[in-house]
């Protein structure tokens, strides 16, 4: 797979060369359309109208699943970058995601992810729940502690106490009958791996569902935490540590010195408030249909396009995908 490149044709506002100052910092500008081609790039250059010239011409990262990306490099004062940031999400709307990202790096070589409504479709907590005839209360709980509103522990602990006396046939009857792959997860999982990145999957969740959803998608490896059983009935306990937010964000300074590699190299994915600590932390800290409180932090936000719209934020092409 050939390095991202500069376009040399690319100038900046008045035509001069673009070149990076003292004053100034190269980003890449990305925008993935629902809609077309035509559309990512007049989300561009509507957008980026100030900053760059009108006769700016756009690299297209090519069209996936009915997404058509196309990005373009800009060079920024960091004050301007709050503004370029809400220009692209107001020029793309809900047709779309953009990001405006550092060029520097932009491929990572670490991804950790969360596995609940990120690479998964749903909260494994609440839909085991479902066989004990509680999830309503259970969801709950878990919208709760997503949104921040709830200490994360606590909230974990509480609920798994609900599921006191559960059969342990309602595990695998739950992941077999409940529990779904969001879309792009195993092209993201396995053009990361293609592209000699180490993938973890890391859950607020439990290893009973992260072992089995690790394999599905194609993860190198899965954490999680230990729901406690008496050989055939949960006892309504969790293993301890529990891991929460930040065993989250030592999962990654873990994985990475493991790998000889900084946080930096790390692209990092979730949406509830647990995953805030990992996000921030990370190079690339990517929100995927997440709560208020984890878009407002992280580095851009997936709430348009699948899971693999953190390939091309990474401005990997279309055609470098792999489709496992």
């Amino acid at each position: 797979v050939e390095p991202y490149c500069i376009p040399a044709h690319v100038k900046c506002q008045g035509s001069a060369p673009l070149t990076e100052t003292e004053s100034t910092r190269r980003y890449a500008a990305t925008c993935i359309s629902r809609s077309s081609a035509s559309h990512a790039n007049s989300v561009l250059r509507g957008a980026l109208n100030d900053y760059l010239a009108r006769e700016m011409e756009l690299q297209s990262l090519g069209e996936w699943e009915q997404q058509f990306a196309s990005d373009v490099i800009v060079d920024l004062h960091e004050a301007d970058l709050a503004d370029v940031r809400v220009r692209l999400s107001a020029a793309a709307g809900d047709t779309g995601d953009t990001a405006i990202l550092p060029a520097a790096g932009r491929r990572k070589r670490l991804l950790l992810s969360d596995m609940d409504s990120t690479i998964i479709g749903q909260e494994c907590l609440d839909e085991l729940a479902d066989f004990a005839g509680l999830k309503s209360e259970v969801s709950a709980i878990t919208e709760r502690a997503m949104r921040g509103d709830l200490d994360f522990d606590t909230a974990l602990t509480t609920r798994v106490r609900m599921l006191d006396g559960l059969g342990l046939d309602a595990l695998q009857a739950c992941f077999d009958a409940r529990i779904t792959l969001n879309p792009g997860a195993r092209t993201l999982v396995a053009t990361m791996r293609a592209l000699g990145a180490e993938t973890l999957l890391v859950s607020g969740g439990f290893t009973f569902f992260t072992e089995r959803v690790a394999v599905l998608a194609g993860f190198h490896d899965h954490q999680g935490n230990t729901l406690i059983d008496d050989g055939s009935r949960l006892t309504g306990a969790v293993g301890q540590p529990i891991l929460g937010r930040e065993a989250k964000r030592n999962a990654l300074n873990d994985a990475a010195g493991a790998l000889g590699l900084t946080v930096g190299d790390a692209l990092t994915l979730g949406d509830g408030a647990n995953d805030l600590a990992m996000i921030k932390t990370s190079g690339l800290g990517l929100a995927y249909r997440a709560k208020p409180v984890v878009a407002a932090e992280a580095d851009a936000a997936i709430n348009v396009c699948d899971l693999t719209a953190a390939l091309f934020f990474q401005g990997i092409h279309a055609r470098d995908f792999v489709a496992p």
